[in-house]
């Protein structure tokens, strides 16, 4: 059986897609090992099947991060030329920067996927050596140099948000609730914790009444924002972390979120509308150019963090709860944006590159 590597970063946004194309070559018939960091403990079941190992790396403005990167590499050839696999496969985030420079070296044949509209830093040091760039959505900035090489595939759906795609948009029924669902991930949750509650107790008191809020927090924040709900009497459950947060966000009207790729992927496939506040520091301000096609296309709206005031942001509810039909459209419209059979065509892509399987062969 061939092995397939795949090299991804310790977070959701990269070992999702990830998990995606790991499932559905395993399906094909293809040995899968994982190459990432030591976070990727959170998502170790999601990836059943898969062989996982780690690989040294480092953040690229850490002081240590040239030796880490080095003895990454050092470490990653000497696994690749033992495993000798079919191909490699990088997802972006800087544990993949290792793995991806040591399958160049060895000539192994590469692909990347990239997950933003504007390719990422980690991409970017080796999507001129790869041999294929996938995307999810049309790169923005910063395309290799051969621009020949770019197939869209659009962004691999993990299995629970798969399971959603046909599920319909609940309109706003007249008098009846607002079901509203908030989240910023490990590094977008304050402000939104900071900003949304103290807008929604700005709302007239008949639509605080209606609302029904799911908030992810962090930790440091949760009880103060379970105050601040409490005291303007308004429904809310929070929690640090939601492992159904797809289907979460099936059952709501209204997503206040980051724009994380995979965050604008599962909105698209769910079709839910959202006010996407992109993360001001995101390198290369990735978020916004993600925020811009839903925005682009009636799909939501966009709006910079320094823009997004307690008053702006009650506001902007008010006139959107006025109008349940117009948010029910913005959701089909996301729905429309979305690409179907991503983790297949990606899946494709791969199975081309590397050739056909050792079982393939035998059968043959």
């Amino acid at each position: 059986m061939s092995v397939i590597v795949l090299s991804a970063g310790g977070t959701g946004g990269h070992l999702f897609p990830a998990e995606a194309l790991s499932r559905e070559l395993i399906k094909r018939g293809r040995s899968i090992i994982v190459m990432t960091d030591a976070r990727f403990a959170h998502y170790a079941t999601q990836f059943p099947g898969a062989r996982i190992q780690t690989v040294p790396s480092s953040p690229f403005n850490a002081i240590t991060a040239p030796f880490k990167i080095a003895a990454g590499i050092a470490v990653a050839l000497a696994r690749l030329m033992k495993l000798k696999p079919a191909a490699v496969i990088g997802f972006g985030g800087y544990p993949s920067v290792p793995v991806m420079l040591a399958a160049t070296l060895l000539r192994l044949p590469t692909a990347i996927i990239e997950q933003n509209a504007v390719v990422g830093r980690a991409n970017r040091l080796v999507m001129n050596r790869v041999k294929v760039v996938a995307a999810a959505f049309p790169i923005a900035r910063f395309a290799p140099a051969d621009v020949s090489k770019i197939v869209l595939t659009g962004n691999p759906l993990r299995p629970e948000v798969e399971a959603l795609w046909d599920t319909p948009y609940n309109v706003i029924e007249a008098g009846g609730p607002l079901r509203l669902l908030v989240f910023g991930g490990s590094q977008g949750a304050r402000a939104l914790s900071e900003i949304v509650p103290a807008a929604l107790t700005r709302l007239p008191h008949e639509l605080k009444l209606r609302l029904s809020v799911v908030q992810q927090c962090r930790p440091e924040d949760i009880e103060n924002v379970r105050t601040i709900y409490r005291n303007a009497e308004i429904r809310a459950h929070l929690d640090t972390f939601f492992p159904d947060l797809p289907k979460r966000m099936a059952e709501t009207h209204l997503v206040i979120a980051r724009a994380g790729a995979g965050t604008v992927a599962e909105l698209m496939a769910i079709g839910r509308p959202a006010i996407l506040v992109p993360l001001p520091g995101a390198l290369d301000d990735n978020q916004t150019p993600n925020a811009d096609i839903l925005a682009r296309a009636e799909a939501g709206w966009r709006v910079k963090q320094g823009d997004l005031t307690q008053n702006s942001l009650a506001q902007m509810l008010i006139k959107i709860f006025a109008d349940p039909m117009a948010l029910a459209r913005r959701a089909a419209k996301a729905h429309a944006l979305a690409t179907t059979r991503a983790a297949e065509k990606l899946a494709d892509v791969v199975e081309e590159l590397a050739g056909p399987s050792s079982d393939k062969r035998e059968a043959a």
